[in-house]
């Protein structure tokens, strides 16, 4: 089975399998290594969390961090979650790999006025995109949310980052504004688009 799933991997080795007639076969194989498991992450996960988060943020194109994270600040602030706050992973069943992860904490602690917001930050593994893993994270942290008193999620997606956006808005967000220059990166100044979705 070790052999196959290897195999199943390879282009070459599919085109192989399936003139050999294991067709059936690799369906299950492919369907068993886009199952996803998603769950609240721990100080253990940093490790995976910036594998993930790191490459997104040295690709300059989709998001606003621009200095990388170290595992230890990872894990100090997966610790020193509080109870407001949000954090799912996306584990991959077929080897326990972190895939993707969901995060969403209080707009704001300087004032109470706005405890009913979050804001919210998804990232999938750059060699895992198109597998639906933002799909089954959004109705998961959804409801989190709901259940710790937010009334409406809001975040900031780079104006250029158009298949975010489009995630985004698949799951219910809208676009509210567009702030212009609002970021320099590298030297760069970016717009930002603004959206935002209520869960009433």
């Amino acid at each position: 089975m070790a052999q196959f799933t290897i195999c199943a991997r390879n282009k070459s080795c599919v085109k192989l399998l399936i003139e050999l007639g294991f067709k059936d076969e690799l369906e299950t194989e492919k369907k068993n290594d886009m199952e996803f498991t998603i769950r609240d992450a721990k100080p253990d996960d940093a490790a995976g969390v910036v594998a993930i988060f790191n490459p997104i943020i040295e690709a300059r194109s989709f998001t606003l961090f621009d200095t990388p994270f170290s595992i230890e600040a990872e894990r100090s602030y997966i610790v020193g979650l509080t109870q407001r706050d949000i954090f799912h992973v996306a584990v991959r069943s077929s080897d326990e790999a972190i895939v993707g992860f969901q995060s969403m904490s209080p707009f704001a602690t300087y004032t109470h006025a706005v405890d009913h917001v979050g804001v919210i930050g998804t990232y999938i593994d750059l060699g895992s995109r198109r597998e639906g893993i933002a799909s089954l994270l959004f109705p998961v942290t959804f409801e989190a949310a709901r259940r710790k008193g937010y009334e409406k999620i809001f975040t900031y997606i780079l104006a250029d980052n158009q298949p975010a956006l489009a995630t985004y808005q698949k799951h219910g967000f809208r676009i509210v504004g567009k702030a212009e220059r609002h970021a320099k990166l590298h030297g760069r100044y970016v717009d930002v688009i603004l959206v935002e979705k209520p869960l009433l």
